[in-house]
């Protein structure tokens, strides 16, 4: 059995590749893809694995972004470190879902059912369920994070999402500020940033600033039929919504 895994979590991947050894022993794994770039470029260019063992969050996307860009028609089993997903829906057609970290007891699970399914796999019928339901994610049934990890010194500090009034970009690193004025240097960018956060309390301004609805104590009237956002925390500078994001920016601070 030709196995493929997606995982950005070198530990991890290596766990699988030995619990896969023990459970498996006829299973080789041909390839460990660590990105969704990574694995649409694999995927166009190599024959269809028979498994793929595919982690949800990797380091450049949702591992779902990957079923608009390449057919995959082989059996999944996806891996996650959050169980905040609506995962059960994988379990149709015993398509499986591992809850980081994998254990053996799970693995074997998963491969029982895997053995199941194998004589009944239709590829193309699958393969358009896993695409059906990673686009319902992808579109609003994905669960947002609650809190984000912030490096400080040799600590990581969780920091609720809840707490949080705006994230703006600066020199290349993204900076939170917490209601009560507190503020992190939380790194990555903030298009990352925003497909982690709920869009019904944040909003992407602009380029340099994610504000949360909360935040918003009021809106200028700006030249040039812009608006400018006021916040109830000081930033570095005014908070522009261009002419063409307006009607969209107030909508959002209606609902």
């Amino acid at each position: 059995m030709r196995v493929i895994i997606i995982e950005d979590e070198q530990l991890t991947a290596k766990k699988l590749v030995g619990l896969l050894k023990e459970l498996m022993p006829d299973a080789v794994v041909i390839g460990i893809l660590q990105s969704v770039n990574e694995s649409i470029e694999w995927f166009g260019n190599n024959l269809m694995p028979d498994l793929v063992f595919m982690d949800i969050h990797l380091a450049d996307n949702l591992s779902f972004s990957l079923f608009d860009r390449v057919e995959i028609t082989c059996p999944i089993i996806f891996t996650t470190a959050y169980d905040e997903y609506a995962l059960k829906a994988f379990e149709v057609n015993s398509i499986d879902y591992l809850l980081k970290p994998v254990g053996r007891t799970s693995l074997q699970r998963a491969l029982d059912k895997l053995k199941r399914f194998s004589a009944s796999y239709r590829p193309q019928e699958n393969a358009g369920l896993i695409k059906k339901v990673a686009d319902t994610i992808l579109r609003g049934g994905t669960s947002y994070k609650s809190s984000l990890l912030v490096p400080a010194r040799d600590k990581l500090i969780p920091i609720k999402t809840g707490s949080i009034a705006t994230i703006y970009l600066e020199e290349r690193n993204a900076v939170a500020i917490q209601y009560d004025g507190t503020k992190y240097r939380i790194g990555g960018l903030l298009d990352d940033l925003m497909k982690q956060l709920d869009p019904a309390v944040f909003y992407r301004a602009n380029r340099q600033f994610i504000v949360a609805k909360g935040a918003i104590t009021d809106i200028t009237v700006w030249f040039g039929n812009r608006m400018a956002i006021n916040l109830c925390v000081p930033v570095p500078e005014r908070i522009i919504v261009s002419r063409t994001h307006v009607q969209e920016f107030k909508k959002w601070l209606t609902e």
